[in-house]
């Protein structure tokens, strides 16, 4: 689905610099469910923006479905990226103004290929299926974390996505709630046939992964460091 071949990243030029990634290949396909572990700092959110077609590598190449990856043009990237990929976020991006529902809605409304009834059906589907029905009209403020990330990864979901990126899911909730989150991923993964990519510190997460990669200095290596 995605594949990234000798890819490479540097932020800065001349005499400052940073090689987030260095000569990295990496692939995401079909029923995928992959942690990418590794220290802060180790290319960890660069790798995962590069999947999700949000940055561009400074050199290597980038496959969508085969297809080498144009990010010069950017509005068919982003029709691309909205049709193929989805994210959730480490601190859950949700409008304050909005309710659940129209959270929910959000990444629908930018899609012109589906008409307004399939917009609110799918939202409808997926609020349920998150456990939230009974919230739809609540505003994220009266949530707790555990279910503000139910929402996020309703939002996520309700795309369709082939491809779903979370960059620290679980890092603002407690072991107990992460795990109810992990299991409804889990869930989507195994009946959506949907890819999950993670990046993370949280070994709970990793005890989840059916695939582990651990990056460093922005390379992969064998094995996690400093453990035997």
């Amino acid at each position: 689905m995605i594949e990234l071949k000798q890819v490479y990243k540097r932020y800065g030029s001349g005499k400052i610099y940073l090689d987030a990634l260095r000569g990295v290949d990496f692939a995401v396909n079909r029923g995928d469910f992959i942690v990418v572990k590794g220290p802060s700092g180790s290319g960890k959110s660069t790798l995962l923006n590069i999947v999700g077609l949000l940055d561009e590598p400074t050199r290597g190449e980038v496959l969508l479905n085969g297809q080498p990856v144009d990010f010069s043009d950017f509005d068919a990237l982003a029709t691309q990226r909205s049709r193929v990929i989805s994210f959730i976020f480490q601190s859950f991006n949700l409008n304050p103004v909005l309710t659940l529902e129209e959270n929910v809605m959000v990444p629908l409304m930018i899609r012109r290929d589906i008409s307004h009834r399939q917009r609110q059906s799918s939202v409808s589907e997926w609020i349920e299926k998150v456990g939230l029905a009974s919230h739809r009209h609540h505003r994220p403020d009266e949530l707790s974390g555990g279910q503000r990330q139910r929402v996020a990864i309703a939002r996520a979901m309700v795309t369709r996505p082939q491809l779903v990126i979370a960059d620290e899911p679980t890092a603002n909730l407690d072991s107990t709630t992460a795990r109810g989150i992990l299991q409804l991923m889990q869930e989507l993964n195994g009946a959506q046939q949907v890819s999950f990519v993670f990046a993370t510190h949280d070994p709970v997460l990793v005890q989840y992964a059916k695939q582990t990669c651990f990056l460093v200095d922005g390379r992969f290596v064998d094995a996690e460091p400093g453990v035997v």
